[in-house]
């Protein structure tokens, strides 16, 4: 425990680590800015391999992480907006826009799920890269787990559509580890395999798409509610 207070003193003597260590809003938006650069990432590197290789597949990729990358860029710009100008009306919208993005997400995780069945496309990696990569998965889901229980009294509209975002892409994680560790581990036949995952990606799409379609319907519930409330003040 001593060792962490001493770094977190230490963390904290900096202008920005002061605000880590003092804002949970602030380290929801520092990790939604981090998971923007890699979401760019992954979908430049699938568009690149998709141009070269004239893969419809890695085209489907790099529009779902480009999708992702879309939402979280327009989330930290929102708070950089908001730090200038506090504005419900701008969460409200971005969480519209995420909403509708998801909608689309879920249709591109259809296509790529589709994709993948039909072409009988799964990454196979060994044992301890599959470890590995699972161990990852099941890190991110804990931690989207945890912050749903810290973070679901706080009524921001931002922050609720960063949390989304993140279980949107949770759920897509686990359907990507599953169909490698049924290549990679499994003893099922190619008629068992293909049944588990276009089940398991049929329950992630819905989830992805009821997801966007709450969230859409949740900022048109703020929009009504903070417009009575403006129309009150005006009175």
């Amino acid at each position: 425990m001593r060792l962490k207070q001493k770094a977190v003193s230490l963390i904290a003597k900096t202008k920005i680590g002061e605000k880590i260590t003092s804002s949970q809003r602030y380290r929801i938006i520092l990790s939604a800015a981090v998971s923007f650069a890699f979401n760019l990432l992954y979908a430049i590197y699938h568009c690149v391999l998709g141009v070269l290789n004239l893969s419809f597949w890695f085209i489907a990729m790099c529009a779902f992480y480009g999708i992702l990358a879309t939402m979280r860029f327009s989330a930290v710009l929102c708070e950089r907006n908001h730090q200038k100008l506090p504005s419900e009306d701008t969460e409200l919208f971005v969480m519209k826009l995420a909403g509708i993005l998801l909608v689309i997400l879920s249709i591109v995780l259809a296509t790529v799920n589709y994709i993948s069945l039909s072409q009988n496309i799964a990454a196979k990696h060994d044992e301890i890269i599959m470890i590995t990569i699972a161990t990852y998965t099941f890190y991110k889901t804990t931690m989207a787990i945890v912050k749903a229980v810290k973070q679901h009294k706080n009524p921001a509209p931002l922050l609720k559509t960063i949390r989304s975002i993140g279980y949107a892409e949770v759920s897509a994680s686990i359907l990507t580890l599953q169909r490698s560790m049924l290549v990679s581990f499994g003893s099922m036949d190619d008629r068992q395999v293909r049944f588990l995952n276009a089940m398991t990606g049929a329950v992630v799409c819905a989830f992805i798409l009821i997801l966007g379609l709450s969230m859409i319907a949740k900022s048109q519930k703020g929009d009504m509610k903070y417009g009575n409330i403006k129309i009150c003040r005006s009175k």
